[in-house]
């Protein structure tokens, strides 16, 4: 049966059809104003089957959900965990206070380098967020595989080989020009400082052997992953003086995915020192109830000459110095730790533990000597 309304004619012939015989027409029409009220309905999309009254319910709106929902952009996926960012993050904020150090000493003046971000983005984005000359650094970096780069903003390079040069670091008259020869080997000494002290930040996941391949002025035209790939971007401010500028890490999805264990892991994460408890200094003497140490016993000393030493025979007595009811000393891994008396048990040669030897005594008697 169709869903449509039927008109007061259509209705009639139903009837008639049906067997009401010559007044069915009559009790249609009589029965019509109760089927169709005055005031019909606006029509609505939800269909009215025949016979019903033509009145559509209300719908509810939807409840507001509880969670937060956030956006999620299938161009730029979060490929790095959480976790690989937090270390990342972490191992760079000590990097960024060693090399501002390293900087100071060699341009002999204060230089502050801070950590501003650690984030993700595809390296398009990133490529076309630089400028145009710049010092874009192409990085070897076994045993990582690929490329990293290292770019330099020219508003903070200039002014360090200015300083390098002997000048003042004056940026009245910024450059936006390539790098000359000379000034490529100046800036050289920046970026090694730099991979020095990225070597050391990166000591505690994997030993790393960062070299710069080559140069590059024009970063749009150095492509070394696809332009959606997923890079960690690592972005420091360096102030010198009056100066500031950026310096920016890049590195490729693809170059620390085989290692994402090892930044997850945070046994190289510095903790603050908190106090033992019972169930760790349990656990701890546990372990080391089954290390194997070596234990030695000193009979006596004594002093002879070579030619003696030549002469000596199976049978022979070394006299010594040593009292017989003086405690001999025993030694745990090579330093003294107890005093013992000689003896036998069940046939064997023997020591018994007469008493500790304290480490002041040990100090004392070093120091004596």
């Amino acid at each position: 049966m169709s869903d449509e309304v039927l008109s007061q004619d259509e209705i009639e012939s139903l009837l008639g059809k049906a067997g009401g015989g010559a007044d069915a027409p009559k009790k249609a029409k009589a029965a019509a104003p109760r089927q169709a009220p005055a005031a019909q309905p606006a029509p609505s999309s939800r269909p009215v089957a025949f016979g019903g009254p033509g009145v559509v319910p209300s719908i509810d709106p939807l409840p507001p959900p509880n969670e937060k929902v956030t956006t999620y952009d299938f161009k730029r996926p979060e490929r790095v965990g959480k976790e690989q960012m937090r270390a990342l993050q972490t191992m760079h904020e000590g990097f960024s206070r060693n090399y501002g150090a390293a900087l100071s000493a060699l341009l002999r003046t204060i230089v502050e380098v801070k950590l501003t971000s650690v984030d993700q983005l595809t390296y398009s984005e990133f490529v076309f967020s630089l400028e145009n000359p710049t010092c874009f650094n192409l990085i070897n970096a076994p045993p990582l595989e690929g490329q990293l780069i290292l770019d330099i903003n020219p508003s903070l390079l200039f002014p360090i080989l200015d300083r390098l040069l002997g000048g003042t670091a004056d940026t009245s008259n910024p450059s936006r020009r390539p790098l000359t020869e000379i000034e490529l080997r100046l800036a050289g000494r920046i970026t090694s400082l730099f991979l020095a002290e990225m070597e050391a930040a990166w000591l505690n996941v994997i030993e790393l052997k960062p070299v710069v391949d080559h140069v590059e002025s024009n970063p749009q035209l150095v492509q070394i992953v696809p332009p959606n790939e997923v890079v960690v971007l690592i972005s420091f401010e360096l102030t010198l003086g009056e100066v500031r500028g950026m310096m920016n890490l890049c590195i490729p999805f693809n170059s620390i995915e085989r290692i994402g264990g090892k930044l997850s892991a945070n046994s190289w994460v510095t903790y603050s020192k908190k106090p033992s408890t019972p169930e760790s200094l349990q656990m701890i003497g546990d372990r080391l109830s089954k290390s194997v140490v070596e234990l030695a016993v000193d009979l006596a000393t004594s002093q002879i000459s070579t030619n003696d030493l030549i002469g000596l025979r199976v049978g022979d007595i070394i006299t010594t110095e040593k009292d017989v009811h003086s405690p001999l000393v025993v030694s745990v891994e090579g330093r003294q730790k107890f005093h013992a008396s000689p003896g036998s048990f069940k046939g064997r040669k023997a020591v018994q533990v007469t008493d500790l030897i304290e480490e002041r005594h040990i100090a004392v008697g070093k120091h004596a000597g």
